[in-house]
């Protein structure tokens, strides 16, 4: 069968024949490039040119017959955003080129920059004019008022008003008919009068019972309906299947909690945006504190994949069992609601991006410290693909997946996209997913997903730690936008100490840059054959830190027994002072007095 044939057979876009992926929200620019490995040499007589294209996420369904329709110029629909100016509404409000017409507001807009201007609510028209929202007429077009009411218009909005011969009832908030004026009452009736009394008040209090009983059955109803549907979510999101895995795992029975919607909405404060710590791909990350006083992470997916519900448990089971101190650790999760939330450790420091890409922390952030986050991660990452209970390929590794506590110690974190690898494979067919950048591109190309992957955005993550550059930024030449390719075109020119960060490099450190930047260019092959592994990775750079803490040591024994000897010279040799090295120290000083002091080289 020809591979053609092949292709036509499959009704999705699964990377053979075809690949996707999403455009995060906010890009504010991409470059598509098509382009095949072989030329088409293999596959010229049926898919002699690749196309790439943008096109609206709903409106494209892949089909076999554009492998050789595409030529025909066919017009694909697209979605286009757009803002007014570069301010968000609390900036350009008090502009004089702010253009929101009367009755009107500001709106900014959920991802970029600018804002938009809309009517407010009871009006209509055009809100960049400056009498453009007009008010509506709700009493014409459509209101809630009561036949027993007649409706008043009003700026914005409407009132109900009784019509003439009712009354508005304080108890039943209705409007009820005016009783007509009683007569004032002769003696002969005044048991009449009172008996009335007595009717009218006992119905009154029939139907304050009535509607007490109705009130009761009401709220009871509703709040089992609710508790219904909390049980109906608990289900769909696999809450029977977690309990029971948890209970053959003594571990995670011990160490993982199973969340209520109350706890985490008391927790958020009801998820206020003040708590937001940040967005992404597959979710927010709301900031909680625990009844115990415990800061936790919330991580509240976007969408709910019911195929994906037994993979959710299962990476659950896993990484509950994990405990690695350089992997942000889970307390436990929420199933109550209409997608799962998971609950992590609150990590004080932020993420490694920002420490690397905010001038005022990337000075504090010094080689050291790099050296040190850049080891515990790639520990991190050999210990998910070589010692967990099944192997995990976190898919999404970058400087904003790596959290920093108050004392600099790596933690690795955002599993949202990690696929567990069963003991009998190696690779596994995906969808493309990741971040722009950090892709691995030989993933891309063949949508098979390996730890070689993982390798590969690590490798960017170390190229970042020693130049200090995004992972990709459009504010660059073309040449050097993408940092991977950029950054392996230095070392092969010999243009490595140029791309540097410059306050990470001293002579005593070149030797140990270099070597680190070689060991990230071979993270950084095309194919994954050519990369090493995530444990000789770590190996490395452990090596090379001990190494380097060694040359560092030595260089302070040497800088302080020349200080010591260089002060010696203002005080008499003659004078026996007792500390233990008097017999040496005329003969040591002599034996490098009238030589040029010269740096340690290499630290060794």
């Amino acid at each position: 069968m020809s591979k053609h044939k092949q292709c036509s057979q499959r009704e999705k876009c699964s990377g053979i024949g075809c690949c996707q992926m999403q455009i995060p929200g906010g890009l504010k620019n991409i470059t598509l490039e098509a382009y095949s490995f072989k030329k088409h040499s293999f596959v010229f007589d049926f898919n002699p040119c690749s196309y790439a294209f943008i096109i609206r996420e709903d409106k494209f369904k892949f089909s076999p017959a554009y492998l050789t329709t595409l030529q025909n110029n066919i017009t694909l629909p697209m979605v286009l955003d757009w803002t007014i100016g570069s301010e968000k509404c609390d900036l350009s409000g008090n502009k004089s080129n702010y253009i929101c017409g009367e009755n009107s507001e500001c709106v900014n807009p959920m991802y970029g920059s600018g804002y938009r201007c809309e009517c407010k609510y009871g009006y209509r028209g055009n809100p960049y004019l400056k009498y453009g929202c007009q008010d509506i007429d709700e009493c014409k077009e459509h209101n809630n008022c009561t036949n027993k009411q007649r409706c008043v218009n009003k700026p914005g909005s409407y009132d109900c008003l009784c019509k003439k011969g009712y009354h508005m009832d304080k108890l039943e908030r209705e409007c009820v008919r005016d009783q007509p004026a009683i007569p004032p009452s002769s003696p002969s009736t005044g048991q009449s009068s009172l008996a009335i009394y007595l009717a009218v008040g006992i119905s009154l209090i029939s139907l304050l019972v009535l509607l007490l009983g109705c009130s009761w059955i009401y709220w009871g109803l509703k709040r089992r309906k609710l508790i219904k549907l909390k049980e109906n979510f608990f289900q769909q999101n696999g809450g029977l299947l977690l309990k029971q895995q948890l209970s053959n795992h003594q571990k995670s029975v011990e160490t993982t909690r199973i969340f209520t919607t109350e706890e985490l909405k008391k927790a958020t404060n009801n998820y206020d945006e003040s708590r937001v710590l940040g967005q992404g791909g597959y979710g927010t990350v709301y900031r909680g504190v625990l009844l115990d006083n415990t800061m936790v992470a919330i991580k509240k997916s976007k969408i709910g994949d019911q195929s994906q519900i037994e993979q959710f448990i299962n990476e659950m089971i896993v990484l509950t069992q994990i405990n690695h101190r350089n992997v942000v650790k889970l307390f436990g999760c929420c199933l109550e609601t209409e997608v799962p939330l998971l609950v992590y450790e609150f990590i004080t420091n932020g993420t490694l991006s920002n420490h690397i890409h905010d001038k005022g922390l990337s000075i504090l952030l010094s080689w050291e410290k790099r050296l040190k986050i850049a080891t515990e991660t790639a520990g991190a990452l050999a210990y998910l693909h070589s010692s967990a209970s099944m192997p995990i390929i976190h898919r999404d590794v970058k400087t904003a997946n790596i959290l920093l506590d108050d004392n600099y110690t790596a933690k690795v974190a955002d599993f949202g996209a990690s696929r567990l690898v069963p003991l009998d494979q190696t690779e596994l067919n995906t969808l493309v997913q990741g971040t722009l950048g950090y892709l691995d591109p030989e993933y891309m190309q063949t949508s098979q997903l390996t730890e070689k992957s993982d390798v590969y955005s690590f490798g960017v993550v170390m190229a970042e730690l020693l130049t200090g550059k995004k992972a990709l930024s459009f504010d660059r030449p073309e040449i050097d936008r993408n940092l991977a390719i950029s950054f392996v075109s230095a070392i092969k020119e010999d243009r490595l100490l140029q791309i540097l960060e410059n306050h990470i490099v001293n002579e005593g450190n070149i030797e140990q840059l270099k070597e680190v930047a070689n060991l990230a260019k071979r993270c950084l092959s095309l194919r994954g054959e050519d990369r090493p592994s995530m444990k000789e990775v770590a190996a490395e750079l452990e090596r090379l830190r001990i190494m380097g803490k060694h040359s560092l040591g030595n260089i302070d024994v040497y800088t302080k027994k020349t200080e010591y000897l260089l002060s010696a010279t203002s005080h008499s040799f003659n004078v026996d002072v007792d500390i233990g090295c008097s017999t040496s120290t005329t003969a040591e000083y002599d034996s490098i007095k009238g030589q040029e002091l010269k740096p340690v080289e290499d630290g060794r």
